[in-house]
């Protein structure tokens, strides 16, 4: 059974295939490759097999998302860690060993990212990972080196080994074991905000969620979504509100939720006029979660966890201007 196994979905990314699994294969050895094909519509198989018949390639029969499709493929592959990879990151020389050395180090770390910087402005952070990730009492997710639509410059200010909330699923180290153990992402999820759930889980387990500052990966961002906007959007508010219901009990869930609401709704109303798609969106999306909540059982007990900011990131942003990691107290 190998050590590590990189495990890296695809859809629809030859392109991307074609840019970055080169460095993935180069930088990875001696670990093995697998490129799980979400039934992808474009020549991405062919090429795979005529271009790297020595990369393993995973054929699904349809398009099970982000959260079904890795839970599907990584019941079929053996190794202690899995690394979760985004086909639209290119990784650096001795990306692997150090978050490998440091789980080896601490067996209750059930997952672990690197810094992800942005790949097309390589001195700042990546939207989605950046040094880790946090959510605030409210759920919303936010990084170090990125709080809304502020980003921040790589000037080494996040070079540590520290606990996080939350891992990112562009770049995700995972025990193969936990994963299997918690039973993986929520495939009703499709995509965004899985591992969030799954780090959550984690936590409330007595696992924890670490990361690294010594490994550095480059993400592009969005390129599987990027044509999808108005899905994109739903899937955030709907998996948002469910992640939360799932993992918070119902009477600290209710009180959120009424406030996220709040906050939707004044979007909703900003955009009616401008664009009432995006309205549409959030309205559907909020209606799709209380058809979907009951398939879940909210926690009777939910563990207190000091990963979690405790204030509102909005009003810490907007009114009190505190738009990087380190002016927020956790």
């Amino acid at each position: 059974m190998p050590k590590v196994a990189i495990v890296i979905l695809n859809y629809n990314g030859k392109h991307l295939l074609e840019k970055f699994l080169p460095g993935v294969v180069q930088h990875s050895k001696p670990h093995p490759v697998i490129v799980v094909d979400n039934a992808s519509q474009d020549d991405s198989v062919n090429f795979l097999k005529q271009t790297y018949p020595q990369v393993k390639c995973m054929v699904l029969d349809a398009n099970k998302g982000f959260a079904q499709g890795y839970n599907l493929a990584l019941k079929q592959i053996e190794a202690t860690y899995y690394v979760l990879l985004n086909s639209d990151v290119e990784v650096t020389d001795s990306w692997i060993s150090p978050i490998v050395q440091l789980m080896d180090e601490n067996p209750a770390i059930g997952a672990c990212q690197p810094k992800i910087l942005s790949f097309r402005n390589k001195n700042t952070f990546d939207y989605a990972g950046g040094a880790g990730g946090f959510i605030d009492i409210l759920g919303y997710p936010f990084c170090r080196g990125r709080i809304l639509n502020t980003i921040e410059k790589d000037q080494g200010q996040y070079e540590d080994i520290k606990k996080i909330f939350w891992a990112s699923g562009a770049c995700f180290f995972t025990r193969a074991n936990i994963f299997h153990q918690l039973e993986g992402f929520d495939k009703k999820f499709f995509a965004h905000f899985e591992e969030i759930d799954l780090c959550w889980r984690m936590q409330q387990q007595g696992f924890e969620v670490y990361y690294h500052g010594g490994s550095c990966v480059y993400h592009i961002g969005g390129a599987t979504l990027e044509n999808f906007h108005y899905y994109k959007m739903y899937l955030n508010v709907r998996n948002h509100l469910l992640f939360l219901y799932k993992n918070a009990t119902p009477k600290a869930f209710w009180w959120k939720f009424y406030l996220i609401f709040g906050l939707n709704m004044l979007f909703v109303i900003k955009k009616l006029f401008v664009s009432p798609k995006h309205s549409w969106t959030i309205i559907k999306a909020q209606i799709d979660f209380f058809l979907m909540k009951k398939h879940y059982q909210p926690l009777p007990y939910a563990k207190p966890l000091n990963t979690i900011y405790q204030g509102v990131l909005f009003l810490s942003y907007y009114c009190l201007w505190k738009k990087k990691f380190s002016s927020l107290k956790l």
